[in-house]
C-alpha cells in the first residue's frame, strides 16, 4: 500500500507518499493503486499544506481534515489519507480532541476497509494506529486481530529498548555510552537535517538541555547522516548538546526508529521511561522529563 509518516527516508518515489508531503509523489503512488477520486484528491493539497497552519489553527484544521476523510466512501484511499493525517496530527501539541479525531477517522476506515497483514506482521494502518492509543493516549473501538498484535508488537519494542546499550562518537570526536551515564536523565533524540519537524524542535530541546544541564540531563541527539552535512548544520544553528553520528543506521534500528524524529527518555537508574513518536515542543518534553524525575 506505500504507507508511510512523519519523516521517513526516501527509499523511492512511493515511500514519499505523504511522508513529506509532495502532491506529485502522492499521484505517483496512485499509479500501482486506486486512483483517487474527486473528494479524496480535493484533501490531499490540505494534508500538503498542514505544516504551513500556525500551530495555534492546527489543530482546529487537521480536525476538520479528519472529518472531511471520515466522510469519505469506504476503500483504500481513505485509509491511506487517515494515515497521512495521523503522521502530520503527532507534529507537536494540538490537544486531545484533534488526535481523537484523527484515531477515530484512522479506526473507521480500517473497519470499513480491512487492510491485509504484511508478510506476517501487522500493515502500518494498525500500528500508526497502535501508536496513537499508547504514546498519544487516545481512545479506539476497534476490535481487530491485527491491531492487538501491533499492541504487541510495541510492548516488544519496548522490552528490547529498556536492554539497549551503545557507544558513538559525537561530531567532536567524543565518544558516548548509554550505560556510562548512570546517575543522569537522558534523552536520546533521533533526526536528520532534512526534517522539518526535527528542526521545528531543536530550539526546545536547546533550550531544556541549557536548563537542566547542571541537574545531570543529557541529550544525545543522533543522526546517521554524512559529518559533512551534519556538522555544519549543527554549527549554524547553534546546537550545544552532543551530536552523535551513527553509520550504516545500527543504533537507529536497534531503538526500532522507522521515522523520525522520535526521543527516548531514560531515568538516572538507565530505566527506560517514556518516549515520543513524534516532534514534541517544550511543555511536551518537560512532560516527559517529569516522568524520569526531572523537574524545576
Amino acid at each position: 500500500m506505500g504507507y508511510t509518516r512523519r519523516c521517513r527516508l526516501p527509499r523511492s518515489l512511493a515511500a514519499l507518499f505523504f511522508g513529506i508531503g509532495l502532491l506529485a509523489s502522492v499521484l505517483a503512488a496512485q499509479t500501482t493503486s486506486i486512483p483517487l477520486s474527486p473528494a479524496e484528491k480535493a484533501i490531499v493539497p490540505q494534508l500538503q499544506s498542514l505544516r504551513g497552519v500556525p500551530d495555534a489553527q492546527r489543530g482546529e484544521r487537521t480536525t476538520e481534515i479528519a472529518l472531511q476523510i471520515r466522510a469519505l466512501p469506504a476503500g483504500p484511499n481513505k485509509v491511506r489519507l487517515a494515515v497521512g493525517l495521523a503522521g502530520l496530527s503527532t507534529e507537536g501539541d494540538f490537544g486531545k480532541d484533534t488526535l481523537q479525531a484523527v484515531a477515530t477517522t484512522l479506526a473507521t476506515s480500517l473497519s470499513e476497509t480491512p487492510i491485509p497483514d504484511t508478510d506476517g506482521k501487522p500493515a502500518r494502518p494498525y500500528i500508526e494506529l497502535a501508536k496513537l492509543a499508547r504514546y498519544e493516549h487516545v481512545t479506539t473501538q476497534l476490535q481487530a486481530a491485527q491491531l492487538s498484535e501491533a499492541q504487541a508488537l510495541l510492548a516488544e519494542q519496548e522490552a528490547d529498548i529498556q536492554k539497549i546499550d551503545f557507544t558513538l562518537t559525537d561530531i567532536s570526536g567524543k565518544q558516548w555510552t548509554l550505560k556510562d551515564l548512570h546517575g543522569k536523565v537522558v534523552l536520546v533524540n533521533f533526526w536528520a537535517t532534512w526534517c522539518p519537524p526535527c528542526r521545528k524542535e531543536m530550539p526546545d530541546l536547546e533550550t531544556l538541555y541549557n536548563h537542566f544541564e547542571k541537574q545531570g540531563f543529557v541529550v544525545l541527539a543522533i543522526s546517521d547522516e554524512d559529518p559533512a552535512k551534519v556538522t555544519p548544520f549543527i554549527s549554524d544553528h547553534k546546537v550545544t548538546y552532543p551530536v552523535l553520528l551513527d553509520p550504516g543506521r545500527k543504533v537507529t534500528d536497534n531503538f526500532h526508529v522507522d521515522g523520525i524524529p522520535k526521543s527516548f527518555v531514560f531515568d538516572r537508574d538507565g530505566k527506560f521511561v517514556t518516549l515520543s513518536i513524534d516532534m514534541r515542543t517544550e511543555g511536551q518534553f518537560r512532560q516527559m522529563l517529569a516522568q524520569a524525575g526531572l523537574h524545576d
